[in-house]
């Protein structure tokens, strides 16, 4: 096995991406490896409520703080839900050969991932990291 050259991470700004960011960073400025940061576009975007350039800006922070070239840093912005957004990015052309994504903190059943973690690791083609809230990391 071979360290991965290309890593796709989730991020939207919450509290979960952003763990997987930080570990998805470090990660690639460890191994020297390119960063895609995928953001998934719902309905808030859509409707011109949220705005992807805080969120391209905070992303393009932390990767660099982590020390990753700004050059193996790339912003991608696809629409779909967050799990098939990745799971067809993984299967196109240039693939990721890790995905790293956050999961959210149930309050109803804190030891479980959530469903885009869930289903990202059933269908994913490549191995898949999910990444605890910092609350609950190690």
């Amino acid at each position: 096995m071979r360290a991965p050259a290309r890593i796709a991470v989730g991020y939207d700004g919450s509290p979960g991406s952003e763990a997987a960011l930080r570990w998805a960073a470090a990660l690639a400025g460890a191994l020297e490896a390119a960063i895609k940061v995928v953001h998934a576009v719902g309905l808030l975007e859509h409707a011109g409520l949220a705005s992807l350039s805080v969120h391209e800006d905070r992303a393009r922070a932390i990767a660099a703080g982590a020390g990753v070239e700004p050059s193996r840093v790339e912003w991608c912005v696809l629409e779909g839900d967050p799990g098939s957004v990745l799971c067809r990015m993984a299967e196109g052309p240039d693939p990721p050969e890790l995905i790293v994504v956050g999961t959210r903190r149930s309050l109803v059943h804190p030891g479980l991932l959530g469903s885009t973690s869930l289903g990202l690791v059933a269908c994913a083609p490549v191995p898949v990291v999910v990444v605890p809230p910092a609350d609950r990391a190690s």
